[in-house]
């Protein structure tokens, strides 16, 4: 291999690095709050003992889990403005197509803790003569949010990772200026592996709290 690494033409490239890098966490931490807020509130539409509510929902769940993302995004980019008429911000269609894609798998993960509430709790709740919302609010959201927590933080880190998708659509994230980058300097080795660095970097601290989270549910656990 004959090929010399040369990361000098990067020394004036860490603006634009910091302003795509910026982009990036605005997509992710925005797709994880809609994803966290809205998984809850589509899994208890999912477990819905009315037909009409549940099916959507599932459907909703299936179609989201069962399509690639990048179809996904492409989809929202060119077919909503073309079947609603309206232009909507870039950023804020990859926010809400990430979203999206986030609240289906976020679903599932709460369905599990939401299943995994002990049915003693729920008698209790009703003995003590709170209102279903009260119920759901006090004391299932709070431990089917701590069983799913680990699922919950591992999903945020795919969403992270797959933010990256959006330059495919010419949003200004840091994958896109990674690849104009590469593409004016014709450096595509450094300037890729600077870019996969920088996604590690994001992504690595979070995959540790979550091994510290599961470590500690099961210490709860084994109890």
């Amino acid at each position: 291999m004959n090929y010399h690494f040369d990361f000098s033409f990067l020394a004036g490239s860490v603006g634009p690095l910091l302003s795509g890098l910026r982009v990036t966490l605005e997509l992710a931490i925005a797709a994880n709050i809609i994803g966290v807020i809205f998984g809850f509130l589509l899994c208890l539409l999912a477990m819905s003992g009315i037909a009409l509510v549940r099916l959507p929902a599932q459907l909703f769940i299936e179609f989201f889990r069962c399509t690639p993302a990048l179809l996904q995004i492409v989809w929202f980019f060119y077919c909503i403005p073309m079947l609603l008429d309206v232009f909507i911000d870039p950023i804020t269609m990859g926010v809400l197509a990430l979203g999206l894609n986030l609240t289906a798998f976020n679903a599932e993960a709460y369905r599990a803790g939401v299943q995994a509430v002990p049915k003693e709790h729920l008698d209790a709740c009703v003995a003590l003569g709170l209102r279903p919302w009260q119920r759901t609010i006090y004391v299932v959201l709070p431990q089917a949010l701590r069983s799913a927590m680990p699922v919950l933080m591992t999903n945020g880190i795919g969403t992270l990772q797959q933010s990256a998708l959006v330059a495919i659509v010419a949003v200004a994230d840091l994958m896109y200026v990674g690849k104009s980058l590469a593409t004016e300097a014709y450096r595509p080795l450094e300037t890729y592996s600077i870019v996969a660095l920088i996604y590690f970097a994001l992504s690595l601290p979070i995959a540790k709290l979550v091994h510290i989270v599961e470590r500690r549910q099961d210490a709860v656990v084994s109890r």
